[in-house]
């Protein structure tokens, strides 16, 4: 195995069944050197900082509101006719990603959206978050998960960022959809690397621990290693029962 990798814990997924602070600490007794979230809104930043601030922590990035799950929503950044309500959620996002010291904020584009909106979202989003030290990211999800969601492939995702040429707008790397949507994950790792601000694992197809299925992380992840990376690597997998019996996968990789 490389040595030198690193884990954060998506609280979005792992120990679901305690309150997020009770996460922070779950996640740093497991042994991961970051944690990210999905949405934490309904806990105020301030307990969410003393959190992380007493687990010694960094939080490494949290998504933009989803909007309304129940109706279908999966985030609402390109859709017409709702670019108000898009503003604010980058606001609130990007306002409790500072007061937390999160590093990055993922904009969720949703379904059926369209470029040029989100375009405009994405410029207003970098424009707020440079001055704070924010990066702005980017992800595309695999139409099996998140039907008509407005990116799907690396390469939609590699033209949006040229063409805003914001320093602070990243791609969100995630393994687990870049394999079910495009394949060739490796290959596609080298030739985007400068765009990417973050990676995601989980297995392939099943969304489990990253101990089997389609991708070898076992060689992949040293591989990145190889090749330069040496920031903490999301674990955004669904355990199958409690999450510290899924986590032999990064003993093995610490072994």
């Amino acid at each position: 195995m490389a040595q030198g990798l690193q884990f954060s814990a998506n609280l979005g997924f792992l120990w679901t069944d305690r309150p997020l602070v009770a996460r922070i600490h779950a996640a740093k007794a497991a042994g991961f050197a970051a944690v990210e979230c999905h949405w934490p809104f309904d806990t105020p930043a301030s307990v969410v900082k003393r959190a992380l601030t007493e687990a010694d922590l960094p939080m490494l990035a949290l998504n933009t509101p989803p909007g309304d799950l129940a109706s279908g929503d999966f985030g609402n950044c390109a859709l017409k006719g709702r670019e108000d309500e898009a503003k604010a959620a980058i606001c609130e996002a990007i306002t409790y990603a500072a007061e937390v010291g999160a590093r990055a904020v993922h904009v969720m584009a949703g379904k059926g959206g369209e470029i040029d909106v989100f375009i405009e979202a994405l410029e207003f989003a970098c424009e707020l978050a440079a001055p704070l030290g924010l990066n702005i990211l980017i992800e595309p999800l695999n139409p099996y998960d998140v039907p008509d969601y407005l990116l799907s492939t690396t390469g939609q995702a590699k033209a949006l960022i040229a063409a805003l040429n914001r320093p602070n707008l990243k791609l969100m790397f995630d393994c687990y959809h870049v394999a079910r949507t495009e394949g060739a994950v490796l290959e596609r790792f080298t030739s985007l690397q400068p765009l990417i601000g973050h990676i995601q694992i989980a297995a392939v197809p099943d969304r489990g621990a990253p101990d089997h299925g389609d991708i070898a992380y076992s060689t992949l992840l040293p591989a990145f290693s190889r090749l330069g990376w040496q920031h903490p690597i999301g674990a955004e997998y669904r355990p199958e029962g409690a999450t510290e019996a899924s986590l032999g996968w990064m003993r093995d990789f610490k072994s």
